[in-house]
C-alpha cells in the first residue's frame, strides 16, 4: 500500500501549516518538534520565522541534543548560547535532551545495533514532530527525517554509537566504519525511537529549502546550486525522504548535479533502503498537492 506524501511549493509559514494539518493528525501530550538548530555560523537551517507558527499551534517544545564533534554546540553551555543566538527561544520553549544524560532505547530488529542511545528528556514526551531542513550531508550524503530522528535525537555518545554501527567509542572511530553500515545503524536508533513513542504517535515534515550538498551542522556550509523545492508531509518516514530524494532528481533545475553526486557518492538512498527493509515504511508512495 501506498503511503501518502503531502506536498506544497509554499515555502512559507501558512504552507507549512497546510502541510501539517492536510495530515488530519492530533499529536498525543507534550510535543517534541525535533529540528536541527544549526552550527553557528551556518544560515541554512529552519529559520525561526519559518517555523514559528505551526510549532506555537502545536505547543511544541523544540528538542535537542549535543553534538559529539567539536564545534558549538558539543557542550550544554555553548548549545544553549547557540539556540539563543539562532532566535528559537522566541517562538517555543527548547530542551536539550541530553543535558542530563542518556537513556538507552532497545532496538528490535535491528541491523547492528542492540541500543540506541538517547537524550534522557525524550521520556518527557509523549509524541514528536519530526521537523527536517532536507539537504545533503557530507558523512550520510543526504539528511531527512530519518537522519533527524536517528542521529538528531541521539545523546552525543548515542551519534557516535550510531556512526560507528555500535563498535566505535570516540569520534575518530566514525571515520573507519563501513559506510553501509553507518547508513543501516541510522536505520536502526529510527526503529528504537518510532517503537519507544508509538508509531502512531510521530508524524514527519521535510522542508527542501536551502539545497546545499552541506549539513546544517557545518559552520561553513557550500551555498546551494539549485533552487528550493517545497515542503513534504507525511505519517511515513520513508516516504517524505524517498519523495524528496526523487523530486530532487526529477527537477529541471541543473544545479543539482551536485546534490546528486553528494547523495551518490555516499550511497545515501541506503538509509531509506534499510528504513524500508525493516518495515518503517514503504518507498511506494502517493504524492498529493496541496496547491491546486
Amino acid at each position: 500500500m501506498k503511503s501518502k506524501v503531502y506536498f506544497t511549493r509554499e515555502l512559507t509559514p501558512d504552507g507549512l501549516m497546510r502541510a501539517y494539518e492536510a495530515l488530519g493528525v492530533t499529536l498525543p501530550g507534550k510535543l517534541a518538534v525535533k529540528i536541527s538548530t544549526g552550527e553557528p555560523g551556518g544560515h541554512n537551517f529552519l529559520q525561526p520565522g519559518l517555523i514559528g507558527k505551526l510549532v506555537g499551534a502545536l505547543n511544541g517544545t523544540i528538542v535537542e541534543c549535543n553534538t559529539a564533534y567539536a564545534g558549538r554546540r558539543n557542550t550544554t553551555a555553548e548549545h544553549w548560547k547557540s539556540i539563543e543566538e539562532h532566535g528559537f527561544p522566541t517562538i517555543a520553549p527548547c530542551d536539550i535532551m541530553d543535558e542530563e544524560g542518556e537513556i538507552a532505547l532497545s532496538v528490535a530488529n535491528g541491523f547492528h545495533l542492540k541500543e540506541n542511545y538517547v537524550g534522557a528528556h525524550l521520556a518527557n514526551y509523549q509524541s514528536m514532530l519530526v521537523l527536517s531542513h532536507f539537504k545533503g550531508h557530507l558523512m550520510a550524503g543526504l539528511g531527512g527525517a530519518l537522519k533527524n530522528m536517528s542521529i538528531g535525537v541521539a545523546s552525543a555518545h548515542g551519534k557516535i554509537n550510531i556512526h560507528t554501527a555500535g563498535k566505535g567509542s570516540t569520534f575518530e572511530d566514525c571515520f573507519t566504519t563501513e559506510q553501509d553500515h553507518f547508513l543501516e545503524s541510522m536505520a536502526d536508533a529510527d526503529e528504537s525511537v518510532m517503537d519507544y513513542l508509538g508509531r502512531e504517535n510521530v508524524v514527519y515534515i521535510n522542508v527542501a529549502n536551502r539545497l546545499s550538498v552541506d549539513c546544517d551542522c557545518d559552520a561553513n556550509p557550500h551555498e546551494p546550486e539549485m533552487a528550493d523545492i517545497g515542503i513534504f508531509a507525511s505519517l511515513d518516514p520513508v516516504a517524505v525522504d524517498q519523495a524528496c530524494v526523487d523530486a530532487v532528481y526529477q527537477s529541471p533545475d541543473s544545479g543539482k548535479a551536485a546534490l546528486i553526486e553528494r547523495m551518490e557518492s555516499r550511497h545515501g538512498i541506503h538509509t531509506v533502503e534499510a528504513a524500508a527493509q525493516l518495515g518503517l515504511g514503504s518507498r511506494e508512495y502517493e504524492l498529493v498537492s496541496l496547491d491546486g
